[in-house]
């Protein structure tokens, strides 16, 4: 299914896998940094700095209860891409100053993967994020094709997806779909 996301576009992947040990993380990683390779995709590790280290990822994406982000680019160095999940305007100001190269805003609408983190923040929040922030901002959170247009309108740089193109019938359709709204 992956491999079929990435032959529709999708040109970056996060592996998000809370529940594998560090062995088990890192060869599920290495696999997908091949995989990542052959479509000249980038591959972001959620939250694990030695793993992103140890398959040579492109970066990682972090959260409010991961390691500081200015520990984080000690680790990585100025080469490896660092972002962060935010849920508010001041926590993307925050990790802004503090150096992200780029800021995962949401959820901006209802969806059962990010129900955990609160009400969806909707357009209006997310509009002022894209707005007040100088760093790329990419959307997440119950982004389908029947409102993706809205909200690439607002200025994000992209969007994260999950169920949009995983939980198609077609994920490379899916996914071809998708890139190509954004390619509008």
């Amino acid at each position: 299914m992956l491999e079929q996301a990435l032959e529709g576009g999708v040109q970056a992947i996060q592996l998000r896998e809370k529940d594998l040990g560090g062995k088990a993380l890192f060869d599920l990683a290495e696999k997908m940094r091949e995989l990542c390779d052959r479509y000249d995709a980038l591959l972001l590790i959620n939250d694990r700095i030695d793993v992103a280290l140890a398959v040579d990822a492109a970066g990682v994406q972090l959260n409010k209860t991961s390691l500081p982000i200015s520990a984080a680019r000690a680790l990585l160095g100025a080469q490896k891409l660092i972002g962060a999940s935010t849920h508010s305007l001041d926590e993307a100001r925050q990790a802004q100053s503090s150096g992200v190269d780029f800021v995962l805003f949401g959820p901006v609408y209802f969806t059962p993967s990010k129900a955990s983190f609160g009400a969806p923040q909707g357009l209006d929040a997310l509009k002022k994020i894209v707005a007040n922030l100088r760093v790329p901002i990419y959307a997440i959170g119950g982004i389908k094709p029947e409102n993706l247009i809205d909200v690439h309108r607002l200025g994000v740089r992209g969007v994260a997806l999950i169920s949009a193109i995983i939980g198609a019938d077609r994920p490379k359709e899916a996914a071809t779909t998708m890139a190509q709204m954004l390619r509008r």
